[in-house]
């Protein structure tokens, strides 16, 4: 990885911290559980995930076309969802693991 990317993986990094920082919501609901009698320790972990680009588009074009054409959600989509422990019924035809509790 090069590192003009790296410099934009941090940008980016920051630009979410900045955010959930100002977040006129998110201090609010800090205030109020504070005057509930507690501290307040706020830990974001965010995984970015890189995906190159292919050169030659209209592979890529047919490959998400095809993807798409079986539901919804695209491979990577259903990859994403099922690290968070998200199940849909795509996963689920696909072989992926159910639990109970999701």
């Amino acid at each position: 990885m090069n590192q003009q990317v790296k410099d934009l993986i941090q940008k980016l990094g920051e630009a979410i911290h900045e955010s959930v920082s100002e977040s006129d919501q998110i201090s609010g609901v800090v205030r109020e559980i504070r005057e509930q009698g507690f501290d307040v320790l706020l830990m974001l972990e965010a995984t970015i995930g890189l995906n190159e680009v292919e050169d030659d588009v209209e592979e890529a074009d047919t490959d998400e076309a095809e993807e798409a054409a079986d539901g919804p959600f695209t491979r990577h989509d259903l990859t994403f969802l099922k690290s968070l422990r998200i199940t849909t019924e795509e996963i689920d035809a696909t072989g992926g693991s159910v639990s109970p509790d999701a």
